[in-house]
């Protein structure tokens, strides 16, 4: 993910003037046109979008703007598939129903917009993805488990995701893929006279384009939104 954020914005900022990269800073919209290959209208019912958000340094309002952007990136007016990754609760605090609920409205809002087809979640135990099942108007299609806190999968979450029609799927994502530091030292690296310090990671959404048929990846990215902070 580093890499890929300093190549794009590398890239971007020598491509622009030293007035245009003060003026356009107040937004930091960065993009590399011919990195993205949008998606033919036509090939369309042959290939499946997916995508899996992680929250940053925002809040729910926010996965509408993430998946408002993937979709106009791609050329696509709806997604396959989006898994969500809320923020991380504070120490000592463990995840909560109350918690997700306000991320999953959102999610609900956008599958009942047609935005997304199907949505769902990422490290849920037994007990916290029955009680977002019971209490959810859109089910959770999936529930993503961390290879590294479990070689084998839970029986007790197995057996509830099969009675569920829940897909468990596997992943090895850190617990925190983009954090403000990491992000900050790479836009120092990246960008001329740019206060790093004064910005802030909102959200990555990582995208996989996959061929049906095949079950091959066309293509895959990032896309990140940040702000910079007034004070």
């Amino acid at each position: 993910v580093r890499d890929c954020i300093q190549k794009t914005l590398t890239e971007w900022s020598s491509k622009i003037s030293q007035d245009q990269n003060q003026e356009t800073l107040e937004v930091l919209e960065c993009s590399v046109a011919q990195a993205i290959e949008k998606i033919n209208p036509e090939e369309r019912d042959e290939l499946k979008v997916s995508a899996k958000l992680f929250i940053v340094g925002s809040n729910s309002s926010s996965i509408r703007d993430a998946v408002d952007l993937a979709c106009s990136a791609l050329g696509v007016s709806q997604l396959d598939s989006v898994i969500i990754v809320p923020p991380p609760v504070e120490d000592g605090t463990n995840l909560s129903l109350e918690y997700l609920q306000p991320y999953w409205k959102e999610l609900e809002n956008l599958v009942q917009n047609k935005k997304i087809v199907a949505i769902g979640t990422s490290d849920l135990d037994k007990t916290l993805l029955e009680q977002l099942y019971l209490w959810a108007q859109v089910k959770p299609s999936s529930n993503q488990v961390n290879l590294a806190s479990c070689c084998v999968m839970p029986p007790d979450l197995t057996a509830f995701a099969k009675e569920c029609d829940i897909q468990l799927l596997t992943h090895n994502d850190p617990k925190e893929l983009l954090c403000e530091a990491s992000f900050q030292e790479v836009l120092q690296e990246s960008i001329q006279n740019v206060k790093a310090n004064k910005w802030i990671p909102l959200w990555l959404l990582r995208y996989s384009v996959i061929v049906k048929s095949r079950g091959i990846i066309k293509s895959k990215g990032y896309i990140v939104q940040a702000k910079r902070n007034a004070s």
